[in-house]
């Protein structure tokens, strides 16, 4: 089948199957109806290439990333598939590392070579105004997920990490602990800083400080918990509590606590973030900020796909997701005194 053979079939134009095939708002609900049912009921399928090359654009959705928790890349990719599979494209993945000195040149071979549809970025590449620069030059779309507004609204979905990492120091102050440490993630991540900044203020509703000596910062990575919490852990006055930044250091935590003979939570109380799946499969389960992140990246490709599905992207809104804390049994109210 071709696309003249389901234009003669359905007794339209060529152009007109090619506006159904690519979700045209200018159709009749009747006309469009009749094509999509002999496209159905033939099997016709469209050849991606030959539309990218009438568009000068492949129908592909770039999601570039450099992220150390596999878990977190999962959930996002999962979250754009919801939403590109439904406009007719696919899903093309772009791992990078910011560190690296080809990191710039990487991206822009990716972009130029692809003639991506449009791109969705995660923190911590969102964060980064040299990728930006470069999208801009290529004329490529993109949407940014961060942790604070960084551009016009439509291209953003803000996650407000801050009013999450917020909550969980109202949680542990909350229990009466007061030796309350922080691990942070990467600095080269602005929810590092975010998560942390909101950690402090939701300290000091509780009249507490954040103390330097009980600030370490990890890699948003399993090992980087467990490392950090062994330092902790082997001070004098040891916190009682710990918030790490992300939901794989503090698992590590959990493990650096049971390797120094410690109950959690009756001896320490530990948070996370994100609420990957694995935090409700550990043991303890684990109390953490909730952060949506497939729906954050169904939101993304939604707002890049804006214009297949008819709608004008400088119209739309910017999505903001609001993180929110989810109590298990890792944190307990302060034992003793």
């Amino acid at each position: 089948m071709t696309i003249n053979d389901v234009a003669r079939l359905a007794g339209v134009s060529k152009k007109t199957v090619s506006r159904v095939i690519n979700n045209s708002p200018l159709l009749r609900a009747e006309t469009r109806e009749k094509v999509q049912k002999v496209i159905a009921d033939s099997g016709f399928a469209p050849d991606p290439q030959a539309r990218g090359l009438a568009f000068r654009r492949s129908f592909l959705v770039g999601m570039i990333y450099d992220n150390p928790s596999p878990n977190y890349v999962v959930n996002m990719q999962q979250g754009v598939l919801d939403a590109v599979r439904g406009a007719g494209l696919e899903l093309v993945v772009h791992p990078c590392n910011r560190a690296s000195d080809t990191f710039l040149s990487d991206v822009r071979g990716f972009i130029v070579r692809q003639k991506l549809f449009g791109v969705v970025m995660p923190p911590s590449v969102s964060e980064d105004e040299r990728v930006i620069a470069i999208l801009k030059e290529a004329e490529c779309p993109y949407v940014r997920i961060a942790s604070v507004s960084l551009d016009e609204p439509r291209h953003m979905v803000v996650t407000n990490d801050s009013s999450g990492a917020a909550e969980a120091a109202r949680h542990l102050a909350g229990l009466g602990h007061r030796r309350i440490a922080f691990i942070s993630g990467p600095d080269s991540f602005r929810s590092s800083h975010e998560r942390g900044r909101g950690f402090a203020e939701g300290l000091a509703e509780h009249g507490l400080t954040l103390d330097p000596a009980y600030v370490r910062v990890g890699a948003y990575t399993f090992e980087s918990g467990v490392e950090a919490a062994r330092d902790l852990l082997a001070m004098a006055d040891r916190p009682t509590a710990i918030f790490a930044g992300n939901d794989e250091m503090a698992i590590g935590v959990m493990k650096a606590a049971r390797d120094a003979g410690l109950d959690v939570p009756f001896d320490l109380s530990i948070c996370g973030f994100d609420d990957l799946p694995m935090a409700s499969r550990v043991w303890p389960n684990l109390t953490t900020v909730r952060l949506p992140i497939r729906d954050m990246g169904r939101m993304a490709a939604e707002k890049l796909t804006a214009s297949i599905r008819g709608l004008d992207a400088a119209t739309l809104t910017q999505p903001e997701v609001r993180p929110s804390l989810v109590v298990r049994d890792s944190t307990a109210p302060l034992q003793g005194s």
